[in-house]
């Protein structure tokens, strides 16, 4: 069970009722303008003491959780936050009443101010949301935790603003597992890395002794499922992110390809080939049963729920070409849904269950791109020399990938990177990572 290590401790003021609030962000259209917000700095409380994580002094906690905030809606390409040196009021007025004439003289549309107490044990940090143009506050809350968990606090803030200001969840408090990457091209070392979406908290989870691929999260928990070659022979494991504790699901025949997990977290779905040909089977974690969905002589891999557990999209090229497929989750009632030029692989269905993003190749060129689960409406997002493996956010509104660039005449030049792209097409953004990444997949949200 997940460790909750973060808490509320009291709502300040009830959520306003958005049909009266003036700011409003309006995510449904593509390439729009970003709102223009001001991030005060936290106010710190008299009293509060520095905090010292990894041997370094955080001399002002309270700029340092704003900046992540700011950070984090920069990134979202749906907020501009205004340069700080434009700022009038000070922190500490600011956030108990803002003169709105001075935040409207730059432009701001929607404010944050905060304070923050340090003690040894316990940080409590409280924000307000003000709509500038109204003159009003539009939501305040305070949270609590130990002093080295700031960073989280940041996130939840910014999930709280976010959720305000478009009406969806937000995707800050969340994690991303991938495959860290380093060496040449043709002999890679490969280990699995965690971080927190923003590229802070850096961990690694294995040694890089064994190849490892396809980390994915499951829905439910922070349990990891992966698989890894040892012996040369592929194993399907689970890794419990908070305690560390790993186990084997099994030894399967054959190959075994892209293991998920289902939505309630209690069965894996993944595809064994052998002989030539793949078939996909699930696991039931408790019972270690193992059912085989599809029989068909055509390779069928890929496989991913829809957030209800019903339908089961894969990919197949049983109609000759690779195609995606949707079926019953008890593998009937099986559908071909793509029908344009090129090649469909790597579906994974939204957490929203409106979308089925997927990797297109065409004419050489490979796409990410996302369609309605029949099939219909697709649209190309990014387009690149080589790119695959689209992985949703919580919130189903962005996409993380990654991209491998070319090696030049002499085999040097060769890198794969982490790529973001939301559903506009419009934010495509690079995810820093200590090395070279691939393969990765998003977490649900922590503090849900």
């Amino acid at each position: 069970m997940k460790k909750k290590i973060l808490s509320y401790i009291f709502y300040l003021l009830v959520l306003g009722n958005s049909a009266n609030a003036l700011v409003e962000v309006d995510i449904t259209r593509g390439n729009l303008e970003p709102l223009p917000i001001a991030i005060s700095p936290l106010y710190i409380e008299p009293g509060s003491i520095e905090i010292t994580q990894d041997g370094k002094i955080i001399k002002n906690i309270g700029e340092e959780i704003s900046k992540v905030i700011e950070t984090n809606f920069k990134r979202s390409g749906l907020f501009n936050p205004l340069n700080k040196d434009s700022f009038v009021q000070n922190p500490d007025i600011a956030h108990i009443k803002p003169r709105f004439e001075d935040w409207r003289l730059i432009k701001a549309q929607a404010l944050v101010t905060g304070k923050v107490t340090v003690t040894k044990d316990k940080l409590r940090a409280e924000f307000r949301l003000w709509d500038v143009v109204a003159a009003k506050e539009m939501v305040a809350l305070a949270f609590s935790t130990t002093p080295n968990n700031w960073r989280r606090v940041a996130h939840i803030i910014s999930d709280k603003i976010y959720k305000r200001l478009t009406g969806e969840d937000g995707y800050f408090d969340t994690r991303i597992i991938y495959v860290s990457e380093t060496g040449e091209k043709t002999q890679r070392f490969k280990k699995l890395a965690i971080m927190d979406q923003d590229g802070a908290n850096l961990k690694y989870l294995t040694l890089g002794n064994e190849l490892v691929l396809t980390p994915r999260f499951s829905p439910r928990n922070q349990l990891v499922t992966y698989l890894s070659y040892f012996r040369n022979l592929p194993r399907v494991y689970l890794l419990d992110i908070e305690t560390g504790v790993q186990e084997v699901v099994g030894d399967f025949p054959g190959m075994t390809f892209a293991p998920r997990f289902s939505p309630d977290g209690e069965k894996i779905i993944m595809s064994f080939a052998q002989n030539g040909n793949s078939e996909i089977y699930t696991m039931n974690l408790k019972t270690r049963v193992v059912e085989k969905i599809t029989d068909h002589t055509s390779i069928d891999t890929s496989p991913s729920y829809s957030p209800d557990g019903k339908y089961i999209c894969f990919n197949s090229d049983r109609s000759g070409l690779q195609q995606i497929y949707v079926m019953r989750s008890d593998g009937s009632n099986t559908k071909r849904i793509t029908f344009g030029k090129g090649l469909y692989g790597t579906p994974v269905w939204s957490p929203r269950g409106d979308l089925i993003a997927f990797t297109k190749v065409h004419k050489g060129r490979f796409y990410i791109g996302v369609m309605r689960p029949d099939g219909s409406g697709e649209r190309l997002l990014t387009e690149n020399f080589y790119q695959e493996a689209p992985s949703w956010s919580p919130n189903g509104r962005v996409l993380i990938f990654y991209r491998e660039t070319k090696t030049n005449n002499k085999g040097k030049g060769f890198s794969t990177k982490l790529w973001s792209i939301d559903l506009t097409g419009y934010n495509e953004r690079l995810i820093e990572t200590e090395t070279d990444g691939s393969d990765p997949s998003w977490s649900g949200l922590l503090s849900k």
